[in-house]
């Protein structure tokens, strides 16, 4: 009987080892919530100025599921094509906000622009490029990797990525150990 019950408290903790180390091991990074700007928010940049939402956009990084907050009075907020973005067009917005707080979700990765709704705003500099990534990871995550374009210069179809091989070897060994750990302590539980 006092076997049978080592051999059932055993089991539990492998089996929330295992549950709590595949969790850590694939755990995706929470989310973040920008405020365009920071503290000087969405408004037209003064002469000297023209460039602070591209610096604004260089120091931060965003990922799929990260969202825009926009803050500002008397002015909008466009979503537009690149074309629109670099000719202050107005007129073709993909989305449009005028109600002085509005949150844009990156839903996915690639370029987004942002530019404000009135013309000379935006030919001033108020408009915004941001260059989404890929999902979040955590820590613990192997890095993530970009495939490459189907045609390259080598020939058609993606080429192999050493550092997926080398997240499956981390992975595969992570668990080769994991079992490994669990069948001594199996072995010292039960034979000793």
């Amino acid at each position: 009987m006092k076997q049978r019950n080592m051999v059932s408290l055993l089991s539990l903790l492998c089996s929330t080892f295992l549950l709590l180390s595949a969790a850590s091991m694939h755990g995706v990074e929470a989310v973040k919530e920008f405020k365009v700007g920071d503290d000087f928010g969405w408004q037209e940049p003064g002469n000297n100025n023209t460039s602070v939402y591209s610096q604004w956009a260089g120091k931060n990084r965003f990922h799929v599921g990260d969202s825009l907050s926009f803050e500002y009075k008397n002015d909008s907020v466009l979503l537009v094509e690149k074309w629109g973005y670099y000719h202050c067009n107005t007129s073709k917005a993909i989305i449009a906000f005028n109600n002085g707080k509005s949150s844009m979700k990156l839903d996915r990765p690639g370029p987004f622009y942002f530019i404000s709704g009135t013309f000379d705003h935006c030919r001033n500099g108020q408009r915004l490029l941001v260059e989404v990534m890929g999902q979040h990871q955590s820590p613990h995550s192997p890095p993530s990797t970009i495939a490459a374009p189907p045609e390259t210069l080598l020939g058609p179809g993606p080429l192999p990525s050493s550092s997926a091989a080398q997240s499956l070897f981390s992975d595969v060994t992570f668990y080769c150990v994991s079992v490994a750990h669990i069948f001594m302590l199996f072995y010292i539980c039960c034979c000793y």
